[in-house]
């Protein structure tokens, strides 16, 4: 997949199946502009096995630089999927809200949006991992051997071979986030590899705008899914940057969300 030379903060261009695609914008596919975030409650959920510390710092200090009110709500393992939509429903009581999330996080968040579209002022989707049902996704199939792993071998000697095979970075925050979630940490790697995310069709009834942060060198969450969700959606933009960003500084994939929202702008 050829890929220009990318910068974080400036719109990029890419080649999907040989056809070039620029975003952002697509034309005439933006009616309205995007959504304004001072002082709009907005909700982050984390990725699978990940938990709110995490996306704490991904998030908090770009949204709190944008004036929103940043919730995260830690991942409950024994009822992942609706503890995260409970957790959307609590925030939305008192009026419209921006909503998020890494990877299950932002599927979840984004088929919520989907729901209230009376209630969702934005969405934010770092690292969508894949696109309706999970069949064969690279993030599906890890979780699920994760979680297979995890139950025959145990947290320390499973957590030991992540880390071997991981970003150091990438391996000190899972090995930290995996023991807060045991034992029920393989429940909630089977329950996220199982989700169906919105797929196309759906995504291109979402009514609040989009924007969209994927890495290009990221084999789990691959790019093609981000440059998917944005295709499809009515009002949506992408940025992108690499892992070796994210795990130097957490706060750029809040960041990249932020610039792909701003870009609709």
């Amino acid at each position: 997949m050829p890929t220009d030379t990318v910068d974080l903060l400036v719109p990029i261009r890419h080649e999907i199946a040989g056809v070039p695609v620029q975003y952002p914008p697509k034309p005439g596919s933006i009616d309205a502009v995007a959504a304004d975030l001072r002082g709009v409650k907005t909700v982050i959920l984390p990725g699978t096995g990940s938990d709110d510390d995490y996306a704490a710092r991904a998030f908090a200090g770009p949204l709190a630089d944008s004036g929103a009110r940043v919730l995260t709500p830690a991942p409950r393992p024994n009822r992942l999927v609706a503890g995260y939509r409970a957790a959307l429903d609590d925030a939305a009581h008192a009026g419209p809200i921006a909503v998020g999330g890494i990877s299950i996080g932002a599927a979840v968040a984004a088929a919520w949006a989907l729901q209230h579209p009376d209630r969702t002022l934005a969405v934010l989707a770092a690292l969508p991992a894949w696109t309706g049902a999970p069949d064969g996704a690279p993030a599906a199939l890890a979780a699920r051997h994760s979680a297979d792993q995890l139950r025959r071998q145990g947290l320390a000697r499973t957590t030991a071979q992540m880390r071997a095979s991981s970003p150091p970075w990438l391996g000190e925050e899972l090995a930290r986030s995996w023991r807060g979630q045991w034992p029920q940490l393989p429940d909630a790697m089977d329950e996220a590899a199982g989700y169906i995310a919105p797929n196309q069709a759906e995504l291109g009834r979402l009514a609040a705008p989009l924007g969209v942060a994927a890495a290009i060198d990221d084999p789990i969450h691959p790019l093609a899914v981000g440059v998917e969700w944005v295709n499809a959606a009515p009002r949506a933009a992408l940025r992108t940057l690499t892992l070796d960003e994210i795990g130097a500084e957490p706060a750029a994939l809040g960041a990249a969300c932020l610039a792909a929202l701003d870009d609709l702008l």
